[in-house]
């Protein structure tokens, strides 16, 4: 059994690792906020305090001098210079491992904290960092609070009252809520920071005290009013209540009597009595030397503030709407089991729809509405439970800034991540399984596809590479583009590589785009040598198969001393697709309406014949090649092919190509069912789908079937087994 409250901290300490990621990237603008220092160092000053409370020393001394030095730049005796900000980013990374080492249990070695800790030594100077004392045996102790006397108003100094009399201020009555405290807030702490702004009077009000057999000590009970005389504006005075906004009542408004502050007499205690309820403690107030208008007392500011008290509690439900919206941490399991559920759901749902109608009696319009509703009943819920996985690429963009900080300091090279689209949301899944192949794209395009310094320099370039990271919704997919403004790729350089080391024939002759496609071939690599960024053959090849695997489908685009773009495009969620359901062979299946571009019924004068097998169709003055899906997965084909139905679809290895199928049946939202726990990785084959009248139908992998990997295969006897596994996960 673990720890479930250490389980929260590292739950929250990923929230503040991404705030402070962004913050720091917030800070390498030009002009910048001072509030995001102040967010930045709050993060690290909040993993800190959460680390000591489980005496992790490791995490809690880094972290100590690490916020030593951001205290230092928010208080502007530190200038935010580009090695000094290098340092922070650096020790960003560093707090995340110690981080990610303490959630494992393991332990970071000391050289590598070590070198961290002198870099940041170095940004202030020998010995203006104090080590901080181990957790083990800390010990908290009462701290007396003396507050000095308040003066009569006679007994001050001339020089005092009148600097007094000549100061503005204002009236605060403040009622803090349970969750202030629970939040570790104090309020002398709070009073005691209002006392540096200026002259104070402080009135509690008892009022609300209950018996002592009737006290909760969980339920605060005393509020207070603040009369503060102070030169300070009432931004500075909400700076002060800036950590405990929506944990208490407050209110501020100016100081009524611009008079030296009055005498506030003590409130009797009464020793081994039931303590009762007390009216707010009476003031004196100062006798006028003439006959004047009457000025409000202390008691009468102290009602006035407490009535507004009681105004803002009426209006609480504007309060809660303006707060930040509550969040539920939830199993993951638990919304696994849901979103099956859901799907089945929808498989319900179209069975009875398909049942009524191929039902004989008269039709019913009064079901056939409730059907359609149940129909758009479940998809809103489908839409509501996926919604429940999604989440943005933002902390996914945020781990590949590092990526490059980290691959340009082996390189070498001075290279940035600028990144775009990061409130884009995907499944969880995707989201997961997309990290280790983006890592592969982002060092290799720091490795091989910025050039170094000097070549930059010489083609006039600035010496800061860019690599840039972009995420966006196009036709119901997520789009993930990589981009460097390196030298493209080399084409004549890659052929030569691939011919040397026996990936196509010596005599080989390809056009661009299958050049490039040469890229992703198991072993192939540009590197002249081993390092540890490259030059094993092992990269580009398992980005593919990773992309791949999530239903998605990556291309190049490049451009000659320009630079190279790779575009991945992925489904939005790996549970339910929308797919148009097609004849092939007299079987049913399902082809991913995102890989669809358009259907056509093409003349037979636009179908040209290439040697015996080969068939192109001549669409808007560009020849595309044709694919027969039925002969590519072992069905019947039909020979006679002069009027076909064509899919035009895009395609990883032909680009744009056209699949002839039999017929279009419809276009429907699919629950996927997968096939890989049971036959593996099927070519031809993505996954299968039970449809509503019961029938099993796979859903089509159209790069495998235009780019021919379904040799061998025999297609109908994979359909029949599937079938009996599909129904097996219903």
């Amino acid at each position: 059994m673990g720890n479930p409250i250490l389980d929260t901290f590292f739950e929250e300490t990923e929230e503040l690792l991404e705030s402070l990621a962004e913050g720091l990237e917030s800070m390498q603008g030009a002009e910048f906020d001072k509030e995001i220092v102040n967010s930045v160092f709050r993060a690290v000053h909040s993993i800190k305090g959460g680390a000591g409370a489980f005496k992790l020393n490791a995490l809690v001394s880094f972290a100590h001098s690490f916020e030593t030095v951001l205290d230092e730049v928010r208080s502007e005796t530190l200038e935010l210079t580009p090695q000094v900000m290098h340092t922070l980013i650096r020790s960003a990374d560093h707090l995340t491992d110690l981080v990610d080492a303490a959630r494992s249990g393991r332990t970071m070695p000391e050289d590598v904290s070590a070198g961290f800790l002198s870099a940041l030594e170095a940004c202030l100077g020998e010995g203006k960092i104090e080590a901080v004392d181990a957790w083990d045996n800390f010990e908290f102790a009462a701290v007396t609070l003396d507050i000095a006397p308040i003066e009569e108003p006679g007994e001050a100094a001339p020089e005092a009252e009148a600097a007094s009399g000549s100061q503005a201020g204002f009236t605060i009555a403040f009622k803090p809520h349970a969750t202030l405290y629970a939040n570790g807030h104090e309020p002398a702490l709070l009073f005691a920071a209002l006392a540096d702004l200026g002259q104070m009077t402080t009135t509690v009000d008892l009022s609300r005290l209950p018996e002592w057999d009737d006290l909760d000590p969980t339920v605060p009970h005393l509020s207070w009013t603040i009369a503060l005389r102070t030169d300070e504006s009432e931004i500075a005075v909400q700076e002060v209540f800036e950590f405990v906004h929506g944990l208490c009542d407050l209110v501020i408004s100016p100081l009524a009597d611009p008079t030296p502050p009055p005498k506030v007499e003590p409130v009797p205690v009464v020793k081994a009595a039931p303590v009762a309820p007390v009216a707010a403690a009476p003031v004196a107030a100062p006798e006028p030397s003439a006959p004047k208008a009457e000025a409000p007392t202390m008691s009468d500011r102290a009602a006035a503030a407490v009535a507004a008290l009681k105004v803002k509690a009426d209006k609480a439900e504007d309060a809660e709407a303006k707060a930040p919206k509550a969040t539920l941490r939830v199993d993951l399991d638990r919304v696994d089991r849901l979103i099956n559920a859901v799907g089945e759901l929808i498989i319900n749902q179209a069975m009875i729809a398909q049942r009524l109608q191929d039902m004989t009696t008269t039709r019913d319009d009064d079901l056939v509405m409730h059907i359609e509703d149940y129909r758009l009943l479940a998809r809103d819920i489908q839409e509501g439970v996926m919604a429940i996985r999604a989440q943005p690429v933002k902390s996914l963009f945020q781990r590949m800034s590092r990526i490059v900080r980290e691959a340009a300091d082996a390189t070498g090279k001075a290279a940035e991540l600028v990144t775009s689209g990061e409130g884009t949301e995907v499944d969880k899944t995707v989201v997961e399984r997309l990290a280790d192949p983006l890592t592969h794209m982002i060092r290799n395009a720091v490795d091989h596809g910025l050039e170094n310094r000097e070549a930059r320099a010489a083609s006039g370039k600035p010496a800061m590479g860019t690599i840039k990271l972009s995420a966006s919704h196009r036709s119901g997919s997520v789009i993930i583009t990589v981009r460097d403004d390196g030298a493209g790729l080399n084409r004549p350089k890659i052929l030569e590589i691939a011919k040397r080391k026996n990936l196509v024939p010596a005599d080989a002759e390809l056009s661009d785009s299958e050049i490039d496609q040469l890229l992703f071939m198991p072993g192939f690599s540009t590197a002249a040598t081993v390092s540890n960024l490259s030059g094993r053959g092992v990269g580009l090849d398992v980005v593919r198969n990773a992309v791949t695997a999530l239903g998605g489908r990556i291309s190049i685009a490049t451009t000659p001393g320009q630079g190279t773009e790779f575009t991945i495009m992925l489904p939005l969620t790996l549970a339910v697709m929308d797919g148009m359901v097609v004849t092939v062979g007299g079987q049913t299946l399902v082809v991913p309406i995102t890989s669809i571009i358009e259907t056509i019924r093409p003349q037979p004068s636009d179908l040209h014949r290439i040697g015996t097998d080969e068939t192109l169709l001549s669409i808007r003055g560009r020849m595309i090649p044709v694919v027969d899906v039925a002969r590519s997965l072992g069905f019947p084909s039909p020979d006679n092919l002069a009027a076909p139905l064509l899919l035009l679809v895009e395609s990883e290895s032909l680009g744009e190509c056209a699949l002839v199928v039999d017929g279009v049946q419809d276009q429907r939202q699919v629950v996927i069912k997968s096939l890989e726990s049971n036959f593996g990785s099927v070519p031809g084959v993505s996954a299968a789908t039970v449809l509503g009248d019961g029938r099993i139908a796979l859903i089509l992998d159209p790069d495998a079937v235009a780019g021919g990997r379904t040799a061998g295969m025999h297609m109908p006897n994979i359909l029949s087994n599937a079938g009996r596994t599909a129904y097996a996960n219903v």
